[in-house]
């Protein structure tokens, strides 16, 4: 299946806001063949496009010459756009194409062309902090949170500074194929899978190196999809085909951590996700992220986190996961 993403710049653009989602995309095509981006750059004006650092991309379309259907369209931030506001081609264009696209996304500043465009009105958005108050000022139809690193509202997607590009991307590359692709993708770049939480490094790193043992990169990738399995280190030791002693040993050596710390890191991954993405209660949320029982739930978000499950809901939980 092709999933066709029309990127959106202009003169000025932040290059990292292109580069980073691009890279994404172009390390899942690689990674799984199938995943099927196809990446299209467009601005007003076909040809050479200058980015803010002086790099000089090539729009290979008219923004007013790309036609449907379009799988992502993204539009991408930078300093120069207050002064693009007001072209009103480019986000005529936007608004033109967002009737052509399954879903639409902005990196950083980017979400003010959005917002200009109307595509924001009645939506949560975030964008970069520094002018989050701005957005909300200048769009008050607008719901804007200063925090979170992406926002989904439906079926537009929002970011916070620059390098937030990357999670947007990795988030919609794991809704297109899962999580466990995203993470190989992320694994392959060297960056964060999901930076939990929001710009004010409410955050956390990748949870351990990926082994060199292919039996052990299988077992790593096994826990990370299957949190409610057993994942004892006798049962994982089994998996792989080794003594229980020597599975723990060469586990440790490979990635970092225990088996056993590893799988508390996956589960509380897990329990997060679902915290954000789901309205389970917290009893369903322990239990499928394999912690099993809220009082296990609340101790292991203390101890990653600090903070509680449900304070953690409650800031970083989606639109949509509230009505499920």
């Amino acid at each position: 299946m092709q999933r066709r993403v029309v990127i959106v710049i202009f003169d000025g653009f932040q290059m990292f806001d292109l580069a980073g989602p691009a890279d994404v995309f172009s390390t899942a095509n690689l990674l799984v063949p199938e995943a099927g981006y196809r990446l299209e750059v467009t601005a007003v004006r076909a040809g050479a496009v200058p980015a803010q650092n002086g790099i000089v991309t090539l729009a290979e379309t008219a923004l007013g010459e790309v036609e449907g259907p379009i799988d992502t369209l993204l539009v991408v931030g930078g300093l120069s756009v207050p002064e693009h506001l007001h072209d009103r081609e480019l986000v005529a264009g936007i608004t033109r194409l967002e009737d052509k696209a399954r879903r639409v996304a902005s990196v950083c500043n980017g979400s003010f062309l959005l917002a200009e465009a109307g595509l924001l009105d009645g939506r949560r958005a975030t964008t970069h902090w520094l002018v989050a108050g701005e957005l909300a000022d200048r769009y008050p139809d607008v719901e804007v949170d200063a925090d979170p690193i992406y926002i989904r509202d439906g079926n537009v997607w929002t970011s916070a500074g620059v390098s937030s590009g990357v999670d947007l991307a990795l988030a919609l590359v794991a809704d297109d194929h899962g999580h466990t692709i995203a993470r190989n993708v992320a694994c392959g770049l060297v960056v964060y899978l999901h930076r939990s939480g929001g710009q004010s490094q409410f955050s956390a790193p990748m949870r351990a190196a990926v082994p060199r043992a292919e039996p052990l990169r299988e077992i790593q990738a096994y826990i990370d999809a299957n949190p409610a399995e057993d994942l004892s280190v006798p049962a994982l030791a089994r998996r792989a085909g080794m003594s229980e002693r020597h599975f723990s040993r060469i586990f440790t050596e490979q990635t970092g951590v225990s088996p056993g710390r590893y799988v508390e890191r996956s589960r509380a991954d897990a329990a997060r996700r679902l915290l954000e993405t789901t309205g389970h209660p917290l009893d369903r949320v322990a239990r499928e992220s394999g912690l099993g029982v809220p009082e296990t739930l609340y101790r292991v978000f203390r101890r990653h986190w600090r903070v509680s499950p449900g304070d953690y809901r409650r800031r970083f939980r989606s639109k949509e996961s509230s009505r499920s």
